[in-house]
């Protein structure tokens, strides 16, 4: 499990880097959500973001320091130039809608499918229903999105950036499933590396994977119950 973690130690070690990506319409508070989480910080008179900008947090998971490095993006039209660029490297997204606007629910299928037309197809996926706090003008039931997500595998929270209410758990839990998935990827990498029987090891070439790459499963349907 990740402390909390201050917000950067400049001279500290860092393990891993994580790019984790914003994405959703204008004005659901994704710029918000960064700074509560980045910089415990949320300014009432935000300007909207003009192309993309970045912010990082380090954490210590597991006693590793994981450098989170959160892009955030204009939600308008515009500026789906930077498509591409923006979700290369990206090892978790945050779908962000505005629980008062509906209409920025209907349109996360859409956000969905460019994030996986662009991004690695392992990348952890978290929808947030912000703005929490605008309760009695809720216009999206946390049901509605709650099935939405199960549907599409994603983990799911409401956050409140105005109130600071699980922001810190949805990057927690984004950047948690990613340290285990990669740990793990490192398991088996050095479990490869380990089994040095040369019997074993005949034509066979060991590739121990970088950040971007992926060890195909075993294939061990032949001996599955």
């Amino acid at each position: 499990m990740a402390s909390g973690g201050g917000y950067g130690d400049p001279n500290q070690k860092i393990d891993y880097v994580f790019k984790v990506v914003l994405i959703g319409d204008s004005a659901v508070g994704k710029s918000q959500i960064l700074a509560r989480f980045a910089r415990n910080e949320f300014s009432l008179d935000s300007k909207a973001t003009i192309g993309v900008e970045f912010q990082t947090r380090t954490l210590v998971i597991e006693h590793k320091s994981v450098k989170a490095q959160i892009w955030d993006t204009a939600g308008q039209e515009r500026y789906r130039a930077v498509t591409s660029a923006y979700y290369r490297g990206a090892v978790g997204a945050m779908l962000v809608y505005d629980i008062s606007k509906r209409q920025t629910f209907d349109h996360i299928p859409r956000w969905l499918e460019e994030l996986r037309g662009h991004a690695d197809k392992n990348i952890v996926i978290i929808l947030i229903g912000n703005k929490s706090d605008l309760e009695n003008q809720r216009a999206v039931s946390t049901e509605d999105a709650k099935e939405f997500a199960q549907k599409e595998g994603l983990f799911f929270l409401e956050t409140s950036a105005l109130e600071a209410t699980n922001v810190e758990a949805a990057f927690l839990t984004v950047l948690n499933e990613i340290f285990n998935i990669v740990n793990k990827k490192n398991l088996v990498a050095a479990e490869n590396q380990g089994n040095d029987n040369p019997a074993t090891l005949a034509g066979k070439k060991i590739v121990v994977p970088g950040p971007a790459q992926d060890i195909p499963a075993k294939n061990n349907m032949c001996c599955r119950s």
